[in-house]
């Protein structure tokens, strides 16, 4: 009997790597998404830090060098955070065509197991058919000489 093989095996391999490349695509937009969201929350505490801190020097003995220093800081810390969260929003786009390419790559792995399995499928069937036939011609055989012998 023959054994079963699949004429389009070296597609399905591609594919899977493919996949798996496109896994780590997607965690590395992820992680990258992550980070530049931790990025954003430490600059909004920062900020705070600095807005707190400017109600403190105003509420005391009023200290101006130091209130403008602590006013320049917020102002710079308000630019950074407009930065990162375009950062962030890159970030998301980013993981979401990588999420996208990812489900492509599961869609068309997925197509060529189950383009495996029916040949697989086929092949099986095949293979009964054969045997079927065989196990036929032997019972033909066997009962034409059983025949042939009492005549």
């Amino acid at each position: 009997m023959k054994k079963f093989r699949y004429s389009m095996q070296s597609l399905l391999v591609i594919k899977q790597k493919l996949e798996d490349q496109a896994k780590a695509a997607y965690a590395a937009a992820k992680l990258r998404l992550t980070e530049e969201e931790e990025a954003l929350l430490s600059l909004q505490r920062k900020k705070e830090t600095y807005v707190e801190e400017k109600r403190q020097v105003m509420s005391s003995r009023l200290d101006v060098p130091r209130l403008n220093r602590l006013q320049l800081a917020v102002e710079a810390t308000e630019d950074q955070i407009v930065r990162q969260k375009q950062n962030v929003k890159k970030a998301e786009v980013a993981m979401h065509a990588a999420e996208e390419r990812l489900v492509e790559c599961m869609t068309e792995r997925k197509t060529q197991e189950r383009l495996r399995e029916n040949a697989f499928e086929a092949y099986r069937m095949e293979m009964n058919a054969e045997e079927q036939k065989e196990i036929d011609e032997r019972t033909s055989f066997r009962y034409g000489t059983n025949e042939v012998e009492e005549a």
